[in-house]
């Protein structure tokens, strides 16, 4: 069984991790499971044994015989489905019940599907994914927010879980990998679309030049004075820069401009 470069596989190879990303995961009994790539399957065994069904979406059609054979009997049982495709054009709603997501993503498209499926109208419960090492860390212990960080925290609560090693994969990545876990997933922040969208527009708009200060980043948007007098009802210097608000700073501002 051969990676391929074009779809970013490495694939898992150690049982424990394996086992440790489903105990990250923290999942019911009775949950029902996504998992995007199975490759070799060495997660998905790890989440049949712990899990009531898992829905496994592959983009690689070499790898499912493979996985039809080492899985018949859970698959005759309906605690497996197969699914051929690729995960960018997969709708959850086919799932038709809660989820969870939990998975060995590849690295090149690690933010699309992260946005993907929180933005998603049948949003999963949580998401535990195997990720590059820097993207976690940015995303759940910097000390400074980025459109990443904050994409992911307005939806959900993210938590670094553990380092996972090059050498656990094959090929072995130039880097190592981390699981991160993001739980309570729901658009809780929001009151409508409209506000949501609302601020994603602000903070698009304000980390578009990291260099310039975040009053002239909104310019792109909004009036001079209609920013100022936001960031002044919401207590933010107006020399600040978008790296250095909190995440309810953000909700603040992008509400009070219009």
């Amino acid at each position: 069984m051969f990676a391929k470069k074009s779809l970013g596989q490495n694939f898992l190879m150690h049982r424990q991790t394996g086992e440790r990303i489903v105990l990250a995961a923290d999942l019911p009994k009775e949950a029902v499971v996504l998992e995007i790539g199975p490759g070799t399957g060495m997660l998905t065994r790890e989440l049949l044994k712990r899990t009531a069904r898992v829905v496994a979406v592959e983009a690689d059609y070499s790898l499912i015989p493979q996985l039809e054979e080492t899985f018949a009997e859970e698959i005759a049982e309906g605690k497996l489905q197969l699914i051929s495709a690729d995960i960018r054009a997969f709708s959850a709603e086919i799932i038709g019940s809660d989820y969870h997501v939990v998975a060995n993503i590849p690295y090149y498209i690690t933010g699309e599907l992260i946005r993907q499926f929180l933005t998603e109208k049948h949003q999963p419960k949580s998401m535990t994914l195997l990720v590059q090492k820097e993207v976690a860390v940015r995303i759940a212990r910097s000390k400074k927010e980025s459109l990443l960080s904050l994409s992911v925290k307005v939806y959900g609560t993210p938590s670094y879980c553990f380092t996972v090693p090059r050498g656990a994969f094959m090929p072995a990545p130039n880097v190592d990998s981390a699981v991160l876990s993001i739980k309570g997933i729901s658009r809780s922040s929001f009151t409508n679309p409209t506000q949501e969208q609302q601020f994603f527009a602000c903070i698009r708009a304000a980390f578009a030049h990291k260099r310039k200060r975040l009053a002239k980043n909104l310019e792109e948007l909004w009036g001079r004075e209609e920013i100022l007098s936001s960031l002044t009802k919401c207590g933010i210097p107006i020399d600040a820069r978008a790296e250095d608000l909190s995440l309810s700073d953000w909700l603040s501002v992008s509400k009070t401009l219009s």
